[in-house]
């Protein structure tokens, strides 16, 4: 079969699914089809899949807060330039939890104009790399927070606090999320739980007078 035929009947494919959610379901496992065979197969953002809007959930432990005026922006921005980035998320059975992108994602499942424009649908890229287990998770979460420069520390505090009593010790953790290890100390004391120090010595040094 040459390339023209092949595309000839992809259109005709296509063009024979009258339903939307049929028409989104054919193209999403034809880029998935394409995405396992790309040079670039392992970049999530080479494979860009439409997911029911329903069928996606915030996480529950990002610690990026949006102010009112950037939301705005966003909003605006979503109106005339449309989604130029997709939300990242993982997949967890047939749902799909958010891992980066919440905004994007609650202002398309939100907003009136921009749900009806999208159908119901958001653009969704998955990291497969984050979906072993919620410590994984919450550390990919953060890593894209903390590059973009967004983060609350007393949101972090909590983050560290959650790592370490999943298992997590302070190398992995700084390692893991882009921190030095006073910056882990600084955070651990924040929480003030003394499980956090239970392995070490109190620092005079990060006394609060």
């Amino acid at each position: 079969m040459t390339l023209e035929a092949l595309e000839q009947a992809l259109i005709d494919l296509l063009e024979s699914q009258s339903e939307t959610a049929q028409r989104v379901a054919l193209l999403n496992r034809l880029r998935t089809l394409l995405h396992r065979y790309s040079p670039f197969a392992d970049e999530p953002v080479d494979c860009v899949l439409w997911i029911a809007s329903e069928r996606i959930e915030a996480n529950d432990y990002n610690p990026n807060v949006m102010a009112p005026v950037e939301k705005r922006l966003l909003q605006r921005s979503l109106a005339s330039d449309g989604y130029t980035q997709p939300v990242v998320a993982v997949a967890q059975g047939e749902r799909y939890v958010v891992i980066d992108g919440f905004h994007r994602y609650l202002l398309g499942r939100k907003n009136g104009a921009l749900r009806q424009r999208l159908q119901g649908y958001l653009p969704v890229t998955l990291l497969v790399s984050a979906s072993e287990d919620t410590a994984s998770r919450i550390a990919a979460t953060i890593r894209h927070n903390r590059a973009r420069g967004k983060h609350q520390i007393a949101s972090m505090s909590d983050i560290v606090r959650d790592l370490h009593r999943l298992g997590w010790d302070e190398e992995r953790i700084g390692a893991e999320l882009g921190m030095d290890a006073d910056e882990v100390l600084r955070l651990k004391q924040i929480s003030g739980l003394a499980e956090l120090f239970a392995d070490e010595d109190y620092s005079q040094g990060w006394t609060v007078n």
